[in-house]
């Protein structure tokens, strides 16, 4: 687009450049502002002195405007002084050419910028091409990932007779707590930084600690002994030893330090008479409390080497006893009042 207010110097622009390019003539700042409405051109070579308006002030109007901010202008002008140019530049013109012109000096100048603009299209169409790359090899790195932590923490429950159906059935009810402590607005500081399904993945490491207790104590369909019990009570430390070597390295590991306070946690109570460290009411981290719920529901409605499955009624009566004892009063309210979303079918 050739923007200039006199007659000749747009047959002079339109003779020098239409062999090689589709050229179209505007003659005014004005009218290339409406033009623009309809037309996009690849560059525009734009006049300074006009009547109505100069091409400094039209170039701040084209910056401005989203749709024309990208289009390389060239200041095709008499005014020759370097104050000129440098205002100009600063602007936002990529190139200022002083008339009269050399029509072929014009045409090469042209040529490069055109290719330049080219390049830099093709750079940011390689560039969003890889950043969809990138994405999709993250996402299915992640899938495999999850699937291969699924695969090993459904291996460590399975040792004790306990289906891969824990792990799935104690993330969903996980969920279901966790989004009701967000929409209650409960502990604002944390929940408000939660991510919930990064949350439900790291929760299947609760238990990992478990592939280092024997298969006479994981296995056994009776009670446990006092040594028996000491020795199950290790599964903790030992799953928050083994997460804490895999974040070796990994400072900013939101997953394994979700992962390791439920493994450190979930067997707490409220009342502090759990382990492995005894602590009571506040100071167990508020997901090691959540976890301990989502926990206990399934190991009761779920069959056992040692007993079978409760009814989701007699869970849920279970859970209730442990207000204030094994469980956080506060959240037992909000499960009193989800405990119909853990139902599933026996």
């Amino acid at each position: 687009m050739l923007v200039d207010d006199l007659r000749t110097n747009l047959l002079a622009g339109k003779s020098a450049l239409s062999e090689n390019y589709t050229v179209l003539t505007v003659p005014s700042a004005v009218k290339m502002l409406e033009a623009l409405k309809w037309c996009r051109p690849e560059l525009i070579l734009l006049d300074v002195v006009m009547p109505e308006m100069n091409g400094f002030e039209a170039i701040k109007i084209l910056k401005d405007r989203p749709d024309t901010r990208d289009i390389p202008v060239i200041f095709l002008t008499a005014l020759s002084e370097s104050t000129n140019e440098l205002e100009g530049l600063q602007l936002g013109a990529v190139d200022y050419i002083t008339k009269p012109f050399s029509p072929p000096l014009l045409r090469q100048r042209i040529r490069l910028h055109l290719l330049l603009e080219n390049q830099k299209r093709e750079l940011q169409n390689y560039n969003d091409n890889l950043q969809d790359m990138v994405e999709s090899k993250t996402k299915t790195i992640l899938k495999l990932q999850n699937k291969i932590l699924t695969a090993m923490a459904e291996m460590v429950e399975g040792r004790d007779g306990v289906t891969g159906d824990h792990i799935e059935n104690t993330q969903r009810y996980l969920r279901s707590l966790l989004s009701s402590v967000t929409n209650a607005g409960l502990w604002p500081e944390q929940s408000l930084q939660w991510d919930i399904e990064l949350l439900a993945q790291s929760s299947q490491l609760h238990d990992v600690g478990k592939i280092s207790i024997s298969d006479s104590v994981l296995k056994k369909p009776g009670k446990l002994t006092e040594e028996e019990f000491a020795e199950m009570k290790q599964h903790v430390s030992f799953g928050v030893n083994f997460i804490a070597r895999l974040e070796d390295g990994e400072e900013d590991s939101r997953f394994l330090q979700y992962a390791k306070t439920f493994a450190a946690f979930h067997h707490e109570k409220w009342d502090g008479s759990g382990y492995p460290h005894g602590l009571s009411g506040e100071d167990i981290p508020v997901l090691g409390r959540i976890m301990a719920i989502a926990d206990v529901y399934d190991a009761l409605t779920s069959e056992r080497p040692y007993k079978k499955p409760f009814s989701h009624e007699e869970a849920v009566g279970i859970i209730l006893d442990g207000n204030g004892t094994h469980f956080d009063p506060t959240l037992i309210r909000l499960f009193e009042e989800e405990a119909g979303t853990f139902r599933r079918e026996q």
